[in-house]
């Protein structure tokens, strides 16, 4: 629903190139900053003061997107009349209606994804600020209750203005699951325990294995939770991060993605390098319970160790930051990384093809966490 009372929602982030703030994208962004960061935060050195801040401005815009009762603000700005004209932040005139789900009009994918965002936020600044820190996790559990107690996909209510750009395809089940997984980290508590085994079987197993993004969750609650719910047998946790490994490794025999003759992880649709970056982030990630468990990774015939995770991760940032064939580097500046090119390596340069010249936050979002680990081994 449109909403025209009163209430502060200046800052945060756009999610690209336009002036519109979606909410659902901005929160798994700052989900990933934040992973980023418990996991790899000690090799940031100096950046780690601007990676904080980075953080900081989000969770500050999300405290504000859910400080009036039983609303949660899912967008600002209204996206087709923000799409006709590209302009600087600076000279926008389009309007500025801001878009809230509600427990009459709920957006139970949105408001989760803010329970993530919060409850992984608050781990990062809990040794370094416990006020904010105890602030973010009280949110946190309060939208999570939220978004499970009323439930239902914003694309019923806001669908007019959130679809086609970020419409909900993979249904809310994810998110309620993944707002359980970050929570059971935060608060160690054995509600969300139970709430993510009880809720696990919801999730579409159909072809999801190699999903993670800001649509899809799968393969990131199997990574995250398999190093939280130990002592379940079988522990599907484990075996569904596993074939998301084999689901990505080139050389699988049960691969669902496909790799550019270059050598870049591929799937369909627009801005692909989220794709590269979010799944080598999970393999890195994951990597790390493997090595210290000495264990490896069976698919079909083919055996996948920690270090080969951790070389196809490396081989997928190299690829962003110029090892490719056009010896060209996808990221902008310092910082900036567009959607790359096509499945035959070639890249037209032109503004009007957004799919691949765009650069969004949930591309960049996890290649913090990327970058910080290899420019420290």
């Amino acid at each position: 629903m449109a909403f025209h009372s009163q209430v502060d929602l200046v800052g945060g982030y756009y999610d690209a190139g336009d002036n519109v703030k979606f909410t659902f994208p901005m929160a798994f962004s700052i989900t990933m900053l934040a992973w980023s960061l418990l996991e790899f935060g000690q090799s940031l050195g100096t950046d780690l003061q601007h990676s904080l801040k980075a953080i900081q401005w989000g969770t500050d815009y999300l405290l504000k997107a859910t400080s009036v009762p039983g609303f949660v603000f899912a967008q600002v700005g209204d996206p087709y009349g923000d799409h006709n004209c590209w302009e600087r932040p600076e000279d926008m005139d389009t309007p500025r209606t801001p878009y809230a789900v509600s427990k009459e009009f709920p957006g139970s994918e949105v408001s989760a994804e803010i329970a993530a965002a919060l409850a992984a936020s608050s781990m990062v600044f809990r040794p370094i600020n416990r006020g904010y820190s105890a602030r973010l996790l009280k949110r946190a559990r309060m939208i999570f209750e939220f978004a499970d107690k009323y439930r239902g996909s914003y694309n019923d209510s806001l669908g007019p203005w959130a679809c086609p750009f970020y419409c909900d395809y993979s249904g809310y089940q994810d998110e309620l699951v993944w707002g359980a997984a970050w929570l059971l980290r935060a608060t160690k508590a054995p509600y969300y325990r139970n709430y993510v085994l009880a809720n696990i079987q919801n999730l579409d197993k159909s072809s999801s294995f190699a999903e993670f993004g800001w649509d899809t969750k799968h393969a990131g609650i199997n990574v995250l939770v398999s190093r939280l719910i130990k002592s379940q047998t079988p522990e599907p946790f484990i075996t569904n991060a596993d074939k998301f490994v084999c689901s990505v490794l080139p050389e699988s025999p049960t691969i669902s993605v496909s790799y550019s003759p270059g050598g870049l992880l591929i799937k369909p649709g627009g801005s692909n390098l989220q794709h590269a970056t979010a799944l080598s982030f999970l393999l890195l990630v994951y990597s790390r319970p493997l090595s210290k468990d000495s264990r490896v990774i069976h698919c079909g015939n083919v055996v996948a160790t920690p270090a080969r995770l951790i070389q196809v991760a490396r081989s997928q940032v190299d690829y962003i930051l110029g090892s490719n064939p056009l010896n060209m580097s996808y990221m902008v500046g310092y910082g900036a990384v567009v959607g790359g090119p096509d499945i035959k390596d070639s890249y037209g340069d032109s503004r009007a093809d957004f799919a691949h010249s765009e650069p969004t936050t949930y591309i960049n979002a996890p290649l913090v966490g990327l970058l910080a680990y290899f420019k420290s081994h």
